[in-house]
């Protein structure tokens, strides 16, 4: 586009030069602006039909150097050809933006313009009588024009340098959206400081964590439910309540482990993160079981779940290449398991582990000795609720007052 532009610029101005020179009985000078003319005109056809931008742009650029140097001699030398020579600076901008090494042009202007000083004296000899209004006015012509021609192209460049900022910005700005949601996918199925140690390329990514607080919860009954409720609706339903959970999970620092089927799992104590994760794993137990309480499904009535916390250590890492997994195991998470699935509908079942870290900030009821598949009996507890702040005193009261534990 440029190219074409640069060659089609100069053709009214030497359009008036070939009028007035035959006007003035100067044949040759007349002549050049036409031969200049017909060749970029022809030139620009054979381009559409071939393509073949190679021989358009060395045509183009020899006839832009040459032929001002050739009408400048038939006029008389510098002063009386108007400083016609000038349109050949032209060609190696043109070479330039042709793709085009510009040093052999600018090389053949600078040894055409030194012959041209070589020989204008003789040149000069013979020129022909041209009005002093005439050669001023070519003068300005041949100044403004081949401003113009380079002026043109410039403003060109400069708004195609604009608008390819403006498609670099909108890349950058689509790039910056496509990698915030990269790092959402990837925040929702890794944690954060697993995520950033996976992006500079750590691996394998394994750990053992001294201490984690998992919870694993289970909806009640929800196999023959979904057996008799449309999938839509159950659909609908995990969506809505594991949502919830997720919002649940974020708001105490934790991690979610995994969806399976109607299990929910989550856990605290990764590295860097709030040391108190058991108590923070109550609270979403608690908060969960009272979400759960919200819904109803008809012919079932009010959802319920079991619960099951455990506290302890784990062996954790990303498992998969191409859908990241983030794993735990060890018998922590397989206890956890073991105390939703002996657990009871709408109890919160809790091993002594866990009763021991919040027996002086939560309220439990204890259970007694179960028997539990692969861990023989052990002692475990329902979790009930949060006991009360302790009081505080008033100055000057004799006696604080008291609160009651959330039954």
């Amino acid at each position: 586009m440029a190219l074409v532009l640069i060659v089609a610029l100069p053709t009214p101005i030497v359009l008036v030069w070939s009028v007035v020179f035959g006007y003035l009985g100067l044949p040759i000078a007349a002549a050049i602006p036409v031969v200049y003319g017909v060749g970029s005109a022809v030139g620009l056809v054979v381009l559409a039909r071939t393509k073949r931008i190679g021989l358009f742009r060395a045509s183009q650029m020899l006839m832009v150097l040459t032929l001002p140097f050739l009408m400048q001699w038939s006029l008389g030398g510098f002063a009386n050809g108007s400083a016609v020579a000038m349109w050949a600076m032209v060609a190696p901008l043109l070479a330039h933006v042709a793709g085009a090494s510009l040093w052999p042009w600018f090389a053949g202007f600078a040894g055409l313009s030194v012959l041209s000083g070589l020989i204008d004296s003789s040149v000069a000899e013979t020129a022909p009588e041209i009005p002093t209004g005439v050669i001023t006015t070519f003068f300005v012509l041949s100044f403004l024009g081949v401003a113009l021609v380079m002026f043109v192209p410039l403003l060109f460049f400069i708004g195609e340098r604009e608008r390819a900022r403006i498609a670099l910005d909108e890349q950058t700005r689509l790039l910056a959206v496509e990698q915030e949601k990269s790092e959402r996918l990837l925040l929702n199925v890794l944690p954060a400081a697993i995520a950033q140690r996976l992006k500079r390329g750590e691996e394998p990514i394994a750990d053992r964590i001294p201490e984690v607080t998992v919870v694993v919860a289970d909806i009640v009954g929800f196999t023959p439910m979904s057996e008799q409720v449309a999938p839509t609706d159950v659909v609908h339903l995990l969506n809505e309540l594991f949502s919830k959970f997720d919002d649940l999970t974020d708001e105490l620092g934790l991690e979610k482990l995994k969806t399976i089927g109607d299990a929910y799992q989550a856990m605290g104590g990764l590295p860097g993160t709030d040391p108190d994760h058991t108590a923070a794993i109550a609270d979403l137990a608690l908060a969960m079981g009272a979400e759960a309480d919200q819904h109803t499904v008809p012919g079932f009535g009010r959802l319920q779940l079991r619960i099951g916390i455990d506290v302890g250590p784990v062996v954790a890492g990303v498992i998969g290449k191409r859908k990241f997994s983030y794993e735990i195991w060890g018998d922590t998470i397989n206890t956890a398991s073991r105390m939703e699935s002996h657990g009871v509908p709408g109890h919160i079942q809790v091993t002594e582990h866990v009763y021991e870290k919040l027996r002086d900030r939560y309220l439990f009821e204890p259970r007694g000795v179960i028997p539990v598949k692969g861990k023989g009996d052990m002692p475990t507890y329902f979790l009930r609720g949060r006991l009360p702040d302790p009081p505080t005193a008033v100055p000057g009261s004799e006696q604080a007052s008291t609160s009651t534990p959330i039954g």
